[in-house]
């Protein structure tokens, strides 16, 4: 009987492993060096791929919008530092995407060849593919804590404006003590828990008379566009 192989991973609540790499961008301590913002650690399957290329010149174009919620990116594939500096040059010179053209990427792409970081993180998927990592988005907050995990195989394209709203919701329920619904954007209603639902314990928000509650476990919250954006977005 043959047995399955178990792909281990952290998990969301996890202290995010801690490792030093080799980068595009000089060599990194993670999390170490990035305590104090949140980050997202992501992987692509190999460089000069179709689809990674794309991703990458998404990511590079937001780059500046994910900074400003306080967020940094930190890439990652099973290539080589050489390979990774040749592929970037070449989405700078030739690549133009959805009208997004000479992106030069400035965030660091991590150098994984032996796979020990890409091992670390289950990034490697032995169903999926031995010698390539799938396309995994780990959040990791300012502590460290890994707080959310997305998996995509190797063929689909990441959606960027779900990583993005990822980031600001986690940054929205922490600031406010609250839970974002289906859905959710700045703007919309918020969740108000009863003890021990969605993580919020009984951490309710101040003002309860302006709480509209369905049934007793359903209760939600008016919280305007621009008080979440003041809070979690750098002027």
């Amino acid at each position: 009987m043959e047995t399955q192989e178990t792909v281990s991973m952290p998990r969301i609540g996890d202290k995010a492993p801690e490792f030093k790499a080799v980068t595009t961008q000089g060599n990194i301590h993670f999390p170490n060096d990035y305590k104090g913002d949140w980050a997202i650690l992501f992987s692509h399957p190999a460089d000069f791929t179709p689809v990674c290329t794309s991703e990458f010149i998404t990511f590079a174009s937001l780059e500046e919008k994910f900074a400003k919620a306080n967020c940094k990116l930190v890439g990652l594939s099973i290539d080589g530092l050489y390979s990774h500096i040749a592929w970037l040059r070449s989405i700078k010179e030739k690549i133009e995407y959805k009208g997004m053209k000479n992106v030069e990427v400035k965030f660091p792409l991590i150098e994984d060849i032996s796979m020990n970081v890409a091992n670390m993180y289950g990034m490697v998927q032995p169903n999926e593919a031995t010698t390539q990592a799938v396309r995994a988005v780990f959040f990791v907050d300012p502590k460290g804590i890994i707080r959310a995990i997305i998996y995509y195989p190797l063929s689909l394209g990441r959606n960027f404006d779900e990583l993005y709203r990822v980031v600001v919701a986690l940054q929205t329920a922490d600031k406010f003590g609250v839970a974002t619904p289906a859905d959710w954007n700045p703007g919309d209603d918020v969740i108000i828990g009863p003890a021990g639902s969605c993580g919020t314990a009984n951490d309710r928000m101040e003002g309860k008379e302006d709480m509209d509650c369905k049934d007793w476990y359903f209760c939600t919250k008016k919280l305007d566009k621009e008080t979440v954006l003041k809070k979690v977005l750098k002027k």
